[in-house]
């Protein structure tokens, strides 16, 4: 059997300039503040960043004045984030590991994983395994942040198939595929640049607000909240996000 896609390391190479194009890392700085407000993060709080990848949102809250950890399974995104840190001298923490492991205990205020990073997993209970951690690493108190593509807003907007042009010519063809009853979907990603065509194909777990809400909860989070966006707006007819938001007792 292949590896996984999430494992494949020629996927996050060719796919790099796709992910993170001009467009989406403007919206970093928006996007932090953002988080900012809806977790309550102030300058000296500790964050851990889960699946920071090359660490556009990692960066900007150590700007911030956050003490901050970011946890990737992709080498070549960490030592680009390295890289960024030390050119501007900032204090940032990254650990090379899978995201199901163990990510210690009790020190963090907060834990963000943005960017639909979840749900990689075929076996349900690795998701819940996530979760679990997150919540062990937060210090009582801490507040958790997921967001992704709902289910709910994918149905609202579902195409078998599109294509979009790239930024500096290309484009990207996407031909999508679900399992019965909406709780898989696989998108089969065709990159055609430069006379080249490269194809992998891209899966991962569907979840809506009240499923993950439920998970969150059975894991031991409290007051959890879905919400249409990182701006805290509802998640009704006119989302375009899933951001569940959920806390640590003290």
């Amino acid at each position: 059997m292949p590896d996984p896609w999430y494992e494949n390391e020629r996927f996050w190479s060719v796919m790099d300039a796709v992910l993170f194009d001009p467009d989406r890392l403007a919206g970093t700085f928006a996007e932090v503040d953002a988080i900012l407000a809806l977790a309550g993060l102030r300058p000296g709080m500790r964050l851990l960043d889960l699946c920071c990848g090359p660490g556009r949102h990692s960066l900007e809250f150590a700007r911030r004045g956050l003490h901050v950890t970011g946890v990737d399974r992709t080498p070549r995104y960490l030592a680009r984030a390295r890289r960024t840190a030390r050119a501007e001298g900032l204090q940032l923490t990254l650990r090379h590991q899978d995201m199901r492991a163990p990510l210690g205990e009790a020190r963090f205020d907060a834990a963000v994983n943005l960017f639909t990073s979840f749900g990689y997993f075929e076996d349900p209970a690795d998701d819940r395994r996530v979760l679990t951690h997150l919540f062990q690493a937060l210090a009582p108190g801490g507040v958790l942040v997921l967001e992704m593509t709902g289910r709910e807003i994918l149905a609202r907007t579902w195409r078998d198939r599109d294509w979009a042009p790239l930024p500096g010519g290309g484009y990207l063809l996407q031909d999508r595929t679900l399992t019965p009853g909406w709780e898989w979907v696989s998108n089969r990603w065709i990159l055609v640049r430069g006379g080249k065509v490269e194809e992998f194909t891209v899966s991962h777990r569907l979840y809506g607000a009240s499923d993950l809400s439920g998970l969150l909860r059975a894991v031991g989070f409290a007051e959890v909240q879905a919400f249409g966006g990182l701006d805290g707006s509802p998640y009704d007819q006119h989302a375009q996000r899933l951001v569940v938001v959920g806390c640590k007792r003290g």
